[in-house]
Order: structure tokens, then sequence, then C-alpha cells
């Protein structure tokens, strides 16, 4: 008997929490290259599931190629990077060029770690939307998560054929 295809994500998700009006915010959290301390990942997780959000977590040592991949198929509404190596520049870049080859451009990118304030405007540059360093608070990339992908929400509804937007 062939052995059953390893997950590679692990999904999240609040006990006991119901459909909501609103579609849940889908967030794939991701640790790139080969740092080996998740702990801040986890916590921000776990803050994000229990804030009723639903969180897919990739584990350690993913290349961009992969949290690309579990984005899209996980259909997610938000990508964040944990990256505290030093390699944060490399990792967005091609995380972020990858949604878009992957037509899924409008996917949130943001992240935390340890990342210099000089590297933040090249950041930006890449489509990286907010950065988290140590000592923010989970309840500020909760409130962050909430309203950015509610923006998103929106903007996407208003240009929808069909919602009288557009040409």
């Amino acid at each position: 008997m062939p052995a059953a295809p390893r997950r590679r994500a692990s999904r999240l998700r609040r006990p006991g929490t119901h459909a909501m009006s609103e579609p849940r915010i889908r967030v794939l959290i991701a640790k790139p290259g080969l740092d080996g301390h998740d702990r801040g990942a986890k916590v921000v997780a776990r803050a994000l599931r229990d804030a009723g959000m639903e969180v897919v977590y990739t584990g350690l040592r993913q290349t961009s190629a992969m949290i690309v991949r579990a984005a899209v198929q996980e259909d997610v509404d938000a990508v964040g990077l944990s990256v505290l190596s030093g390699v944060h520049l490399q990792y967005f870049r091609e995380v972020a060029e990858g949604l878009r080859a992957a037509a899924a451009g409008d996917v949130l990118l943001f992240g935390g770690g340890i990342v210099p304030d000089q590297d933040l405007p090249a950041l930006r540059e890449l489509g990286v939307e907010r950065v988290f360093t140590p000592g923010a608070s989970t309840q500020a990339i909760v409130a962050y998560l909430r309203e950015a992908v509610a923006s998103r929400r929106a903007a996407s509804a208003s240009t929808a054929p069909g919602s009288g937007a557009g040409p």
C-alpha cells in the first residue's frame, strides 16, 4: 500500500467557531529559508486563529515556491512571512513575484521579524504592505489584517462585474 502524501501545512481553526456573515479571513504564515526559530510565527498564528481567522502555518524551511503554491492552493487573503535570518529582501521579492506570476497578486503580503528600518522602503516597493518587528503586539497585527483585508475585499467588490462600477 503506498504511503499517504505528507501534509506540509497545518490549518489552525478556533474550536467552536461558526460561519459569519463575512467570509473568514484566511492567512498563510510561513517561515522561508533555513531559519529554525518559529516561536514568533506560532504566536502570531495562534493570535490570528483566536481572533477568528483561518490560519495555515507552513512550518519551517519553506522555499518561496512552496509558500506561493500553498497560498494559491489554500486561496488565502494574506501571506505573512516570518524572517529572522537577514535574507528578507530576497524572500519577500521571490514570494511577491511568485504570487503575481500565479495570478494571485491581490493577496496581501506582510511580514515580521528582524528587518532594518532602511530596508522598509525597498520592501514597500516590492509590494510588502506592512512589516511587524519585535515588540509588535498581536492585537496590532490582528487589527491591521482585519482592516487591510476588508479594504481589499471592498475594492474588489466595487470593481467586480455587475457591481455597477467600472466602464
